[in-house]
């Protein structure tokens, strides 16, 4: 049966979703919008569902019920092409040909531009210069990428999904295996896209207090399921944690941001018994 059309809808709908592999259901039930001009984190306990949850909106796994709508058309049912157009996606840990220089691999942001009819153009060079310039990376633009440090790399990649000039950017897990340090580099670039840029970005976060504090929408999921949804004016409580990570925590505010501040904790008398 065909999905249904909504013509008037912009951005991307998550309709009673449900998907995993095989027969085998990860995340079941989730009705979710997803901001347009904002920053959407997915947070959980590991097996939660997020990655195959944000797998499922790239089109990487088919729903197993429900869809996922992009402007009003289930995505999963559009050309390729024309979701590359509107979709960059950048997987966890991505692996880069050996010897590709970051201006090669940015460049290839451009493959779904391009055709029989067109290929390399002024425009595909300005948009490439663009995403180096926004990532920062423009200074080593003819090194190899494998020569570059672990946030380098990142923000190479970044870069390549800027160039499809997309406005909808989807990252799992961006801050992985990253330095402190490079991991606020990544997460700060992933806020200014949003905020000076407009662009909609949707990623998985390990870090809790990273979560809470870059996210204009933040969506715990527990055994497949949305467990609470965080949005700006909204308070992240300890019992929430609680209920989602099963860990108790102290909560502070960050001074900076005003956003709560989560450190875990046994409970040292259950412990005792």
């Amino acid at each position: 049966m065909p999905q249904r059309v909504t013509p008037a809808e912009q951005g991307i709908v998550l309709d009673a979703l449900s998907a995993g592999y095989g027969q085998t259901l990860i995340v079941d039930d989730i009705n979710l919008t997803i901001p347009s001009g904002k920053m959407t984190v997915l947070a959980g306990a590991n097996g939660s569902g997020k990655s195959t949850l944000l797998s499922t909106i790239a089109r990487m796994l088919k729903p197993l019920g429900g869809c996922v709508r992009l402007d009003g058309q289930a995505i999963h049912q559009m050309p390729t092409k024309a979701v590359s157009r509107q979709l960059g996606i950048l997987p966890q840990s991505p692996l880069t040909p050996e010897g590709l220089t970051v201006f090669e691999l940015v460049s290839r942001g451009r493959y779904p531009w391009q055709g029989l009819m067109r290929q390399w153009s002024d425009a595909d060079e300005l948009a490439v210069e663009e995403a180096l310039r926004l990532t920062g990376t423009r200074e080593f633009a003819h090194l190899p990428v494998d020569s570059l440090s672990g946030g380098q790399r990142q923000r190479c990649w970044i870069a390549m999904a800027l160039a499809q000039q997309t406005a909808t950017i989807l990252l799992d897990e961006p801050t992985t295996w990253l330095d402190l340090r490079y991991q606020v580099d990544i997460l700060e670039l992933l806020q200014t896209l949003t905020r000076e840029h407009g662009r909609t970005v949707v990623t998985v976060l390990h870090d809790l207090n990273f979560a809470v504090n870059y996210a204009d929408l933040l969506v715990f999921l527990k055994q497949g399921r949305i467990a609470g949804t965080i949005s700006d004016n909204d308070v992240c409580s300890p019992e929430l944690i609680k209920r989602v990570f099963d860990v108790d925590v102290q909560m502070s505010i960050n001074p900076q941001t005003g956003k709560p501040f989560f450190m875990p904790f046994r409970d040292r008398q259950a412990a005792a018994q």
